[in-house]
């Protein structure tokens, strides 16, 4: 992704998330009895409640909010056709899933990939994708308008460039991992680039947190 091109879809990204950070902030003040968590990163002490929406998973079967509840759900925004960024956080994901299952802590954690390029991924193409890092991946597809019922109540933003009519072209996207706790709420993000043992070492912390708030 050009450098300049990264640097004003980071600038749109961060305008987006602004209002859910500051209701974040504001959130740890209210909340000021509770014991600091120490958490690096982007966090919500109160998370932000996901509402219905309904994409399609690389099977064909139906995926809303219900498949978000009763497990911690960490969700990437990509596409297949992407050469470096995307097979990176992948890669990532799968480190952060294996350690969890080596420690037994995988059992109710799901790692989701959701296509922003929908016009060329196809669930068929998105399994092949997301499997190759870990065949318990799910992948998300649908329509456009499927996806963003759920993009948009993350903030995700998405730029396909100007094809010109040919099927070569890039989609400018976030590059961050999104955290939903098991009521379907997102409570953190993780900003590229990240290591394995940060994410683990951040999720268990925030695994916890909500434990004693529970």
């Amino acid at each position: 992704m050009p450098v300049a091109k990264k640097f004003k879809l980071s600038g749109l990204i961060i305008g987006l998330i602004f209002l859910g950070a500051a209701a974040g902030v504001f959130t740890a003040r209210y909340y000021g009895s509770v014991e600091n968590p120490s958490i690096q990163g982007m966090f919500w002490p109160d998370p932000k409640q996901l509402y219905p929406f309904v994409t399609v998973d690389d099977t064909g079967a139906r995926f809303g909010l219900d498949r978000l509840k009763g497990r911690w759900s960490f969700l990437y925004f990509g596409y297949t056709h992407c050469a470096d960024i995307c097979p990176l956080t992948l890669s990532v994901m799968n480190q952060v899933y294996t350690k969890l299952k080596t420690e037994g802590l995988a059992g109710n954690v799901q790692m989701l990939f959701v296509t922003v390029d929908p016009e060329r991924d196809t669930l068929t193409r998105i399994a092949d994708f997301v499997h190759k890092f870990n065949p318990v991946f799910t992948g998300l597809g649908g329509s456009m308008p499927q996806i963003q019922s759920l993009a948009g109540q993350l903030g995700v933003a998405t730029v396909k460039e100007d094809s010109s009519g040919s099927d070569d072209y890039q989609v400018d996207h976030s590059d961050a991992l999104f955290l939903v706790d098991p009521k379907a709420r997102l409570i953190s993000m993780f900003s590229a680039p990240e290591e394995a043992d940060a994410i683990v070492t951040r999720f268990m912390r925030i695994r916890d947190f909500i434990r004693k708030r529970s």
